[in-house]
C-alpha cells in the first residue's frame, strides 16, 4: 500500500492551480458529476515519496515526470541525466514543471492530457 489514499468512489486529482487543462478537467468531471478530491500541487507540494509512487502508478521514470518544455524548467535547468533522487529534489523545488493533472481512482492511475481524459478512469 503507498502513501497515496485512494478509493473506487472518487477521484484525486493532483493539478497545478495555474494551469488552464488543469481546470478544465475539473469543470469537466464535476459536470460529469464526478466526486473530486482536489490537491493543488503549488499550494499543497508532494512528497518525495508521493511522487515516486505516482511515477510507479504510471508506470513512469521520474524523470518522465518532469515537463521539459515548461518555461520555468527551461529557464532554470538544463537537460542531464540525474538520479530519481534528483529529479525528485527538482519537482519539489519546482512543482509547476511536473506533468499535471494526474487523476487517481482505486488501482487506475492517468495523466490526463485533454480535459476529457477524465472519464478514461
Amino acid at each position: 500500500m503507498g502513501e497515496i489514499a485512494t478509493s473506487d468512489r472518487q477521484i484525486t486529482l493532483f493539478y497545478n492551480s495555474d494551469s488552464v487543462r488543469a481546470k478544465q478537467a475539473i469543470v469537466y468531471a464535476e459536470a460529469e458529476g464526478f466526486k473530486l478530491q482536489k490537491r493543488d500541487m503549488l499550494s499543497n507540494p508532494l512528497t518525495g515519496t508521493q511522487i515516486a509512487e505516482i511515477a510507479n502508478r504510471l508506470d513512469l521514470k521520474i524523470e518522465d515526470l518532469v515537463n521539459q518544455d515548461h518555461p520555468k524548467y527551461k529557464a532554470l535547468y538544463q537537460p542531464h541525466e540525474l538520479s530519481g533522487e534528483d529529479w525528485i529534489k527538482m519537482i519539489r523545488h519546482s512543482p509547476e514543471i511536473m506533468k499535471q493533472p494526474i487523476a487517481i481512482r482505486g488501482d487506475r492511475t492517468i495523466l490526463v492530457e485533454t480535459p476529457t481524459d477524465i472519464i478514461k478512469i
